[in-house]
């Protein structure tokens, strides 16, 4: 499948006044400091990447600022050229360092993500344990709780008293499940997804490991937040899942969800301003369509509408006077995505095959395309926290904020 990302799509449907925050690679043959290449920060403009680097040495320094939407909007910075060159770029060559390609938006911030946040995906999170990790015997028990549970888990507001009853009730049926604890419980699950600068962008591959038979997409909404706890603005994400790995035990939640290249966020970051906030986000509709080399298609769909838990609940849960993130968080907010259409045999569900194209958008955030990869044969991460620090310190980029 030749690759390829659509410039209309990849940009929100209001680009003209959306405020986006990008980070992208320049590598060392076409950086103008001192000859090094590395990460730069970046907005668009009119269809043109803008170098917005003097503001902060890192993103997760920009969106400490309080005014960091109106900080980027008045940025002036050199024109790095047509994001449309940029997206041929990455697609062509990946995550090679040697070449200028689409980063992460996201550096310092620690990746969290929310579990089991909606009826629908919870449910299948009890059918995976139930499985033990079998695919092949899921829709038998899919039937059976859909029999006793039917529609009711839905409207419950988790850990109101009504749900606290519905609980009784599932555990005297022996129906009660640890994923159904924070579905409808008062404590909502939340997971360290990947450590900073582990996450990939936009034309990037997602990594799966090869143990896995039985793995899906999971198409979100991502959180950027500032170290003070205020929601500063949003992304798309793809929480990368091995449905077998955590169906075996929730113990290996780890060894299912952060692997090589298994966290991608992007296009952008946009900011929290006029013309975009928490009401969208909370009003934030998602398409997933994933397409094969083998012809297989399939489209689903997400919306932050059916959430159980308001996104400031989720950050509550996450950060606060009891856990501090002095750089921020990436928070990825669940997915109501369970796929359960069929691929390789009938009754045996959704699992990727290597090279599937996933292409995650929603209107006022573009479009996030990545492609499915072996994470053992992608490039190994090896630009953490000690590399960017002596990259930045390489290029002059260290300075106090302005």
């Amino acid at each position: 499948m030749t690759r390829h990302i659509d410039m209309d799509t990849i940009l929100p449907a209001d680009a003209d006044r959306a405020v986006l925050v990008g980070r992208v690679w320049q590598p060392a043959s076409a950086a103008g400091v001192g000859g090094v290449g590395g990460p730069t920060l970046v907005t668009v403009r009119d269809g043109m990447l803008v170098d917005i680097g003097a503001l902060a040495p890192t993103v997760s320094a920009l969106l400490a600022f309080d005014d960091c939407a109106e900080r980027v909007r008045r940025a002036r910075g050199p024109s790095l050229g047509p994001l449309r060159a940029w997206l041929d770029d990455t697609c062509a060559h990946g995550a090679d360092p040697a070449h200028r390609h689409l980063l992460a938006p996201n550096d310092l911030q620690v990746v969290k993500a929310a579990g089991v946040t909606f009826a629908n995906s919870m449910l299948e999170r009890v059918i995976e344990e139930r499985a033990r990790g079998d695919a092949g015997s899921a829709a038998a028990i899919r039937e059976s709780i859909a029999g006793i549970v039917g529609d009711s888990l839905a409207a419950l507001r988790p850990g109101s008293p009504e749900a606290m009853r519905v609980k009784a009730v599932l555990v005297a049926q022996g129906l009660w499940s640890q994923y159904l604890e924070v579905g409808i419980g008062p404590d909502a699950e939340i997971f360290t997804k990947a450590a900073p600068l582990a996450s990939v962008g936009a034309g990037a591959d997602v990594g799966l490991h090869p143990m896995s038979t039985w793995n899906n997409p999971e198409p979100e909404i991502v959180l950027a937040v500032a170290p003070n706890g205020h929601i500063v603005g949003a992304a798309l994400g793809n929480d990368v899942n091995l449905r077998d790995v955590e169906g075996r035990s929730a113990l290996l939640l780890g060894k299912a969800k952060d692997n090589n290249a298994s966290c991608s966020i992007g296009p952008w970051i946009r900011l929290c301003d006029a013309h975009f906030g928490i009401a969208d986000i909370e009003a934030a509709d998602l398409t997933l369509r994933v397409e094969g080399d083998d012809g297989f298609v399939l489209d689903g769909t997400s919306t932050m509408k059916q959430i159980s838990r308001s996104p400031h609940e989720l950050v509550a849960n996450a950060m606060g006077p009891h856990h501090q993130y002095p750089d921020g968080i990436m928070l990825f907010c669940g997915t109501l995505f369970a796929p359960v259409k069929d691929r390789d045999a009938p009754g045996a569900g959704f699992t990727h095959h290597l090279g599937d194209r996933v292409a995650i958008a929603s209107p006022k955030l573009g479009a996030l395309v990545n492609w499915v990869g072996d994470c053992t044969q992608l490039p190994p991460w090896n630009f953490g926290i000690g590399a960017l620090m002596t990259n930045l310190a390489q290029r002059g980029l260290l300075h106090p904020p302005p």
